[in-house]
C-alpha cells in the first residue's frame, strides 16, 4: 500500500505498532525526513500518503465535485460518477492491486468488516457518505459504490429551485404531510426517494417526535426532533446482528409521533404495516418500485418475506398506506412524478390498488382519476390549491 522510501518507511512502522496515522501524525513524519525528501518532495510525498491512507484516496478529487452524487469503482480499476444526468465514465481509474486495500480501509473507516468471511459491507463514511463494497469472489475483483448526500432540504419548498418538484405539487405535499396521511415515496435506485423523503419529514412540525428506522443512516431530515435507529450486522460468531425488524419493534416503545423507515425492503413489512394501522399515523417510508401500479405487487412480495398471506396484506395496506409519491428521472433529472392513493380494487373489492390522483405537467397539475380521494384525504387542498378546483 506504501512505497519504500524513507516517509513510508515511518509510516509502515506506525501501521506495525498498531497506530494508523492521521494527516497530523503524516505531516510530522514528513517534517522529519525534510532533509532527504526537501520542501518540495516532503510536500509530495506527504499529500500523496494522506491521499492513500486516510479519507477517499485518489477518489478524494470526485468527492470534492459539488456535481457528484456517485462515485463507482470496478473491480477492472475503472471509476465511474454520476452528476445528475446517469452513470459517465471519469477520468480517473485506480491500480487494481490498490482496490482491496482501499475497500478494507474504508469499511473499517465506517466501522464495518470487510474481509474473505464477510466479503460485502455497506455502511456510513464520516460525513454522511454511503459505502457499498464487494470483494471477489463474490465479483470480478472489488467494488466499490459510494453515495454523496449533496443535499439536506429544510422542506418540499426548498426541492423547487432543486427542480426536483413543481410549486403546485410542492403545495399538494406540504398538506399531505399536514394531513398526517401515511404515505410511501417509491422510484428505482438513484431516483431521489431519500431526498424527497428527509424533505418530507422536514415538513413535520416541530413538536413531532420523529423516530427514524435504518439499516444504514441515510436520511437526514432538517427537523428539531429526530431519533435515529440504525441496524447492525451479527459479529464474527455469526451473533449480535440487529435486523429492521428488531428496530421497528423497539420504534413503537419509543412514543412517535411520526414512524419513518428509510426503506422497507424485507419482513419489517410486518411491522411497518401493523403499526400504522394501529394509531400511528403520517408514518413514512421508501420503496423500490417501477411506477404506482406496482406498489401493491412490491408489497405482496416483502409480505411473503415476513409469512403474510397476499389477502392479509391487502388488509392490512389498506389501512395502513394512503398516498404513495413516486420519484423518476426524467431527462437526467431526478423529480416527483406523480402522485397516487390507495384505494379497493373495484375487480376484487378484498385487494387495493394504486390510482393516480396528480402528475405534474407543462401547465402545473393535473389530476388524475384517484383526485376526489386525495382531497377527501387532505381536506385543505379542496380550497387550498388550483389544482382542486374543476378542470
Amino acid at each position: 500500500m506504501v512505497g519504500t522510501g524513507p516517509l513510508d518507511d515511518s509510516v509502515r512502522l506506525a501501521i506495525g505498532s498498531g497506530s494508523p496515522p492521521s494527516i497530523a501524525g503524516i505531516g510530522v513524519m514528513a517534517a522529519e525526513h525534510a532533509a532527504t525528501l526537501g520542501a518540495d518532495g516532503r510536500a509530495l510525498a506527504a499529500r500523496r500518503l494522506v491521499e492513500r491512507l486516510v479519507g477517499l484516496g485518489p477518489l478524494t478529487p470526485l468527492a470534492d465535485d459539488a456535481d457528484v452524487t456517485d462515485v463507482l469503482v470496478n473491480g477492472d480499476g475503472a471509476v465511474w460518477v454520476d452528476r445528475g444526468l446517469g452513470v459517465q465514465r471519469s477520468g480517473v481509474r485506480l491500480p487494481v492491486d490498490e482496490l482491496r486495500p482501499l475497500a478494507v480501509r474504508l469499511a473499517g473507516v465506517a466501522g464495518r468488516r470487510l474481509d474473505d468471511a464477510q466479503p460485502w459491507v455497506d455502511g456510513v463514511l464520516p460525513g454522511g457518505v454511503r459505502l457499498h463494497a464487494v470483494l471477489s469472489p463474490l465479483a470480478d475483483g472489488p467494488h466499490l459504490s459510494l453515495r454523496f448526500a449533496r443535499h439536506r432540504p429544510g422542506g418540499v419548498e426548498a426541492l423547487v429551485p432543486l427542480g426536483s418538484v413543481g410549486p403546485d405539487l410542492a403545495v399538494l405535499l406540504r398538506a399531505v404531510v399536514a394531513a398526517r396521511a401515511s404515505l410511501v415515496v417509491t422510484g428505482g435506485t438513484g431516483a431521489g426517494k431519500t431526498t424527497v423523503l428527509a424533505a418530507l419529514v422536514a415538513e413535520c412540525p416541530g413538536t413531532d417526535r420523529v423516530v427514524v428506522v435504518e439499516d444504514v443512516r441515510e436520511l437526514d431530515p432538517d427537523h428539531p426532533h429526530v431519533v435515529r435507529l440504525q441496524g447492525r450486522g451479527p459479529n464474527v460468531e455469526g451473533v449480535g446482528g440487529v435486523t429492521l425488524v428488531d428496530l421497528v419493534r423497539q420504534a413503537l416503545r419509543m412514543r412517535p409521533d411520526r414512524l419513518v423507515v428509510g426503506e422497507v425492503r424485507g419482513a419489517e413489512v410486518r411491522e411497518l404495516l401493523a403499526a400504522l394501522n394501529t394509531g400511528h399515523e403520517g408514518g413514512m417510508s421508501t420503496l423500490h418500485a417501477n411506477g404506482l401500479e406496482e406498489v401493491p405487487a412490491r408489497f405482496e412480495a416483502l409480505g411473503a418475506l415476513a409469512g403474510m398471506p397476499r389477502e392479509g396484506v391487502h388488509a392490512q395496506l389498506r389501512g395502513a398506506v394512503k398516498v404513495v409519491v413516486h420519484v423518476a428521472r426524467r431527462g437526467g433529472r431526478r423529480r416527483v412524478d406523480r402522485v397516487g392513493v390507495v384505494v379497493p380494487d373495484p375487480a376484487a373489492r378484498s385487494e387495493v390498488q394504486v390510482v393516480e390522483a396528480a402528475r405534474d405537467g407543462p401547465l402545473g397539475l393535473v389530476g388524475g382519476p384517484g383526485r376526489e380521494r386525495l382531497i377527501g384525504l387532505v381536506p385543505t387542498l379542496a380550497t387550498g390549491c388550483r389544482w382542486a378546483a374543476p378542470c
